[in-house]
This record gives structure tokens, C-alpha cells and sequence, in this order.
């Protein structure tokens, strides 16, 4: 396997150096095969060299089989990084690029975490949902998108939700199947009593769920409802099925149910599985960058992630999921997930914990 790794700025260097540090133990201990390859990229890479994304880096990432990224840096520093380089370094081009469409973000409540939780355990425990978020339409593609002015001197900004037929047919048919592989549970998340785009969302998920997938179980839930249950109960999703907006906003709400986004791991990955992209949830949490605090669970689990999608080695992918476990119930604590009295370690002793328990 071609793995590019793009570790980016802030925490993302520190996160995926122990997410590299699994890497090579399944490497060692399993036979993984990998032809590992490290790039720059982000907004340090901008402060250093001039460019986000540079020509041979973006070369690496089209002739990948998977790549493995840390986060990217805030776009705050707009007035410094010209827009065109902005464009060139940005997720979502490398998304649409590799048209990893379908982004799996995984929440399963660890019940070693229950005290984490703002939730009562009564509300958590055995929460076990995947959110489907399609990843390369919709509000964040949509044209026309800009700030324009009008004729009287005032100011309007414009961002288009778009989406044809084939792209909401392929999303749900990627959530109908991954529902046969878990408990056969779809939650189809729209808007469709004010957007017509929603409405045209759930008439294509319906046909298709009709046509192909009648064994799956299929419920139709407005976003503003599903945000409420997520808290209320969430243990009644299994796959969450929803568009870019509503995916990237609900799955971070999701993440409040474990405690932290530290804990999510995310895959983004192509119709055909020839290209994925593996990253933790969270972002670039630059007021904690280079203290050695950040929690890496989040890169760690998208290796297995890697490991069950790209590496098909399912049995792998269970075995590392089970040591993160073992780890948390051994009380091995970042941080953002102690509790009240409890000691917590930094991110390479976290690496450590993993890496003993494996």
C-alpha cells in the first residue's frame, strides 16, 4: 500500500507520530505491507516556504492508495495567505480530487469514558453509530458562492446547496450497505420541509432504499430533530445518512457524547476504494500545539479505520480498537477526557498505552 503521510499544523504532527508509531507495530508483529511517504503541507508550510501545497506534494496525493493526515491550520490569517493559495492548500480540493465522497465518522461510547461524558451514563452507554456525511457536494461545492455587491452599494454573501441525483444515489447506496454490515438501521437526515433540496434528498434516498435495499430499515428525521436525539438518544442511530453541512455540524455534536473530538477518527473514502483519506475529527487545536497534551486516539483509531477499509484486514482493525479500550479501562488519560481527580498523561504516553496493550 502507498501510504502518503500529510501530519499538517498544530497538533497534527504529534497526533500522527504515534499514529505512525501503531503503524509500524502492526508492520513488525503483522506483515503489514506499506510504502510510507512524509509531505509538508498547511499553513506552516505556507510560513516557510511560500506555498500550502507544494506541486510535488500534490503529485504524492493523486498517486496514493491512502493517505493518513494530521490537521490543517485556521484560515484566520486570510489577509496574509492569498486566496489562490488558499485554494491550491485547501481539504476541500483534495477531497474533490480524490473523490473520497462517503466520510465514515464513527462514535462508540468506550464505558471506561462514561465519567467524560456531560451525558449521564444511562444516556451513553452503548452508543454505537456511524455518520455518513457525504463529502464532495453540497453547500461547501454549490455555485454560485461568494460575497457580491448590489446595486445600492450594500453587500450580499451567497453559498449554493446543490446536489444532482447520482450524487445522493451513491451516498445512499453506501449507507444502505454499510447498514447490512452493522444492524441494518438507516437515519436519512434533511431538511426537506423548507429546502427543496431536501425534499429532492429524501424522494432519491427513498426510491433507492425501495429498489435495492428493502431489508435495511429506513427512517427519514429533519437535522434540527436529529440534533436533539443525538443528545436525548443516542443510542437509537445506527447510520446516520446525511449531506456535507448537516454531517460535518451533527458528527461534531456527536462527539460531545464521548467527551471529547479528540476520540473521533474519521475515513473519507471512493467509490471504488482505490482512494481514501484517514484523519482524526478534530482540528489543529493550535493553543495546545507542541505541549505534548494532545489526545492522539483520534489519529490512532482512524488507523484502524485504514486497516479495516484499506488494508482489508478487518481482524487488525478490531485488535487496535480493542487495545484503545484496554488502554482507557487501564486509566490511560489525556486531558480532554479526566475526570474530576484524575491523573492524565501526555500524547506520546498515550502512544505508549496503546502500544503496551497491543
Amino acid at each position: 500500500m502507498k501510504l502518503l503521510v500529510l501530519p499538517g499544523d498544530g497538533v497534527g504532527p504529534e497526533v500522527t507520530e504515534q499514529a505512525l508509531r501503531v503503524l509500524d507495530w502492526f508492520a513488525r508483529h503483522r506483515g503489514l505491507a506499506l510504502d510510507i511517504t512524509h509531505r509538508h503541507f498547511g499553513l506552516e508550510n505556507w510560513r516557510r516556504h511560500g506555498t500550502m501545497m507544494p506541486d510535488e506534494t500534490w503529485a504524492r496525493i493523486l498517486e496514493a492508495d491512502a493517505i493518513l493526515f494530521g490537521a490543517v491550520g485556521s484560515l484566520d490569517q486570510a489577509g496574509v495567505v492569498p486566496p489562490e493559495e488558499r485554494r491550491k492548500g485547501s481539504l476541500l480540493r483534495m477531497r474533490r480530487a480524490l473523490d473520497v465522497f462517503a466520510n465514515l465518522r464513527p462514535v462508540r461510547m468506550p464505558p471506561a469514558l462514561a465519567e467524560a461524558s456531560p451525558y449521564k451514563p444511562r444516556i451513553t452507554e452503548g452508543v454505537d453509530l456511524v455518520i455518513l456525511r457525504e463529502l464532495t457536494a453540497g453547500m461547501y461545492f454549490g455555485e454560485p458562492r461568494g460575497v457580491e455587491t448590489l446595486p445600492d452599494g450594500t453587500r450580499r454573501g451567497v453559498n449554493t446547496h446543490s446536489y444532482t441525483e447520482a450524487e445522493i444515489a451513491r451516498a445512499a447506496r453506501f449507507g444502505f450497505r454499510l447498514a447490512r454490515q452493522r444492524r441494518g438501521h438507516v437515519t436519512s437526515v434533511d431538511k426537506a420541509n423548507v429546502m427543496e433540496a431536501g425534499a429532492f434528498w429524501r424522494q432519491i434516498v427513498t426510491a433507492i432504499h425501495a429498489a435495492e435495499f428493502p431489508d435495511v430499515t429506513l427512517e427519514h428525521m429533519l437535522v434540527d430533530n436529529c440534533a436533539m436525539q443525538l443528545s436525548r438518544n443516542p443510542r437509537r442511530f445506527d447510520v446516520v445518512l446525511t449531506d456535507n453541512l448537516f454531517g460535518d455540524i451533527l458528527s461534531d455534536a456527536a462527539g460531545a457524547i464521548i467527551g471529547s473530538l479528540g476520540m473521533l477518527p474519521s475515513a473519507s473514502l471512493s467509490e471504488d476504494g482505490r482512494r481514501a483519506l484517514y484523519e482524526p475529527v478534530h482540528g489543529s487545536a493550535p493553543d495546545i500545539a507542541g505541549q505534548g497534551v494532545a489526545n492522539p486516539l483520534g489519529a490512532i483509531l482512524s488507523v484502524a479505520l485504514l486497516l479495516r477499509h484499506s488494508a482489508a484486514r478487518p481482524q487488525d482493525a478490531a485488535h487496535l480498537e480493542a487495545a484503545v479500550e484496554r488502554a482507557l479501562a487501564a486509566g490511560a488519560r489525556t486531558a480532554d477526557i479526566a475526570g474530576p481527580g484524575e491523573a492524565s498523561i501526555g500524547t506520546a504516553a498515550m502512544g505508549d498505552a496503546v502500544l503496551a496493550q497491543l
